[in-house]
């Protein structure tokens, strides 16, 4: 009976252990700083619909008119298509106007909240910036 509950008990601990980097997943205010709005414009060149996070890469034009790639991070695949972003609507080549905060380190790396299309679109990108503050960032 004792080792029963020794066996059940290794177990339990063993299966909390391996929840563990499930749970250790960062919070916005971890990587991105709500004091650091951006507006940025790119050009989508690539996309990557992972998860737990999709990843945006776009190169923006800095004021010097060098293109600068720039990461940005949106929500699960899932999250994306019940927001409406899907492979069908977005491309790559696309020009996205982007709405988000930068990372704290200061890098060429963002979270998204809204992607913007030309035709006037605004779609969400999820992920943990959509929990975060009301007004749209960068529109002050």
């Amino acid at each position: 009976m004792r080792t029963r509950r020794a066996i059940l008990a290794a177990g339990v601990v063993g299966l909390m252990l391996a929840a563990a980097p499930v749970k250790a997943h960062h919070a916005f205010s971890a990587e991105f700083d709500i004091d650091k709005p951006i507006k940025l414009q790119g050009t989508l060149t690539k996309w990557e619909m992972i998860n737990p996070h999709s990843w945006f890469h776009i190169d923006v034009k800095d004021p010097d008119g060098k293109m600068v790639p720039w990461m940005i991070e949106g929500g699960s695949p899932n999250q994306l298509i019940k927001g409406g972003v899907t492979r069908n609507s977005i491309s790559i080549g696309t020009v996205l106007i982007i709405e988000g905060y930068q990372a704290k380190d200061g890098t060429n790396k963002a979270v998204g909240r809204n992607l913007l299309l030309a035709d006037g679109r605004r779609l969400i990108l999820g992920g943990s910036a959509a929990s975060v503050g009301t007004d749209t960032p960068g529109g002050k």
